[in-house]
């Protein structure tokens, strides 16, 4: 085995879903309040589309520094498209506790975010999952949903029927009714984790579905469609990174002001009656300070 993928596994073994969420949901409640400090991350742009991107946070009990490379052009050679480590350190002493693979980290808590999207407006769902993706955010969803919805409905939409096919078949074992999506398309919670810089949903909202964006984080990408977002009532995870990064809603003109937080969903868990959800996630480096807070713990 590499080195890299004994980091990617040793990270994930520490990084179990149920903790996570819980830790998530504390997260969110202390970056509102001030008790993280989590500023805007550093983007650098470098070759051929690629970026270095400098995310630290710092708490009264631990801090962290993620430190990644975001390369699209690698998913042609058959290459990590995300590489990195989130570093945690000791916030009294500066010292370093503990090294962290960052693609299993952000794959893990991205999916752990969505999965606190679920409990808080749709925890009533029964008709499944929708995942809109093939590639390794989807299979991070796929695996959180076995791990805390062990027997649901997961239907996989991708660019093709074989790859959606195939995508599935690495699944077989796992707790879950899984096949490609057909025509008949039944879901409570749709899930895009796409790299699209153009709508892969554009389905009228529906106050049965609850929408979840998580595949793009540049204002310039959009996986929803301008409609579909206008018409549903807006949360997203990151109320200061959303207006810079969260292209599906720039690019419907969304009214920032209507646009609820994370924070705000935890303090008041009843979204509006009778109209459709979504939520959009950019993530933040506060998210991976709650996925250290877990490693250490665990």
């Amino acid at each position: 085995m590499s080195a890299a993928r004994h980091a990617a596994r040793e990270t994930a073994v520490r990084l179990d879903f149920r903790a996570l969420v819980d830790a998530l949901k504390q997260a969110a409640v202390d970056v509102d309040a001030g008790r993280i400090a989590c500023p805007d991350r550093s983007v650098v742009p470098m070759s051929d589309g690629a970026v270095l991107m400098s995310m630290p946070a710092v708490a009264s009990d631990v801090a962290i520094h993620k430190l990644i490379t975001v390369a699209p052009s690698n998913r042609e050679q058959g290459r990590p498209t995300i590489q990195g480590t989130v570093t945690v350190f000791d916030p009294r002493t500066g010292r370093a506790l503990m090294e962290l693979d960052g693609p299993t980290v952000t794959g893990r808590r991205t999916a752990a975010v969505s999965m606190l999207a679920v409990e808080l407006l749709r925890p009533d769902a029964r008709e499944g999952f929708l995942l809109i993706g093939t590639g390794t955010q989807a299979r991070h969803h796929l695996e959180a949903i076995a791990t805390l919805h062990p027997g649901a409905r997961v239907r996989v939409r991708g660019r093709s029927v074989e790859s959606a096919q195939r995508f599935c078949n690495e699944g077989v074992g796992w707790p879950l009714d899984l096949a490609p999506a057909g025509l008949d398309q039944a879901c409570s919670i749709v899930v895009t984790c796409t790299t699209s810089r153009l709508p892969v949903y554009v389905d009228a909202a529906s106050c049965d579905r609850l929408l979840i964006a998580v595949g793009v984080f540049q204002p310039d990408a959009a996986e929803i469609g301008a409609a579909t977002v206008l018409s549903s009532e807006v949360y997203v995870d990151d109320p200061r990174g959303a207006p810079h990064e969260a292209g599906d809603l720039l690019q419907a003109g969304v009214d920032w002001g209507s646009v609820k937080s994370l924070a705000d969903l935890i303090r008041f868990p009843t979204p509006s009656a009778g109209r459709p959800l979504l939520f959009k996630s950019v993530g933040c480096a506060a998210w991976d300070l709650a996925a250290a807070r877990v490693a250490l713990g665990a």
